[in-house]
């Protein structure tokens, strides 16, 4: 069974840094897409930024210039840096994973439990 673990969530003032992590363990062959999505209380989930395995991440407009999401495909590790964060960015970030499993001949998609960022003004 393959599992996200995620950390690097937290509280910070408006106009601060986080740095959130998303190691996936278990018996993965590979990794295909990384992915960071975020929930506002009240509002729909939406993805944030996406790292394809052949390069060309793309953002949500919102973080354009302020996110940078990166990957290690030798720990099976995707990160997003947050810079200049806002009141508006407060939300659940949830990892994602599309990837494939020893035994499997097609990619799963597997979800992390999800961690709190909260930026106060």
């Amino acid at each position: 069974q393959v599992q996200l673990v995620e950390s690097g969530g937290g509280l910070v003032q408006a106009g601060g840094s986080l740095r959130l992590s998303c190691v996936a363990s278990g018996n993965i062959l590979s990794s295909n897409t990384m992915d960071w999505f975020r929930q506002a209380p009240g509002k729909q989930r939406e993805l944030v930024a996406s790292a394809p395995i052949g390069g060309g991440a793309t953002y949500a407009d919102s973080v354009k210039g302020r996110f940078t999401i990166s990957r290690d495909n030798y720990n099976h590790t995707v990160y997003l840096q947050m810079n200049r964060l806002n009141p508006e960015d407060t939300a659940v970030y949830y990892c994602h994973h599309n990837l494939l499993v020893l035994g499997d001949s097609r990619f799963s998609e597997v979800w992390g439990q999800g961690t709190l960022v909260t930026v106060s003004s």
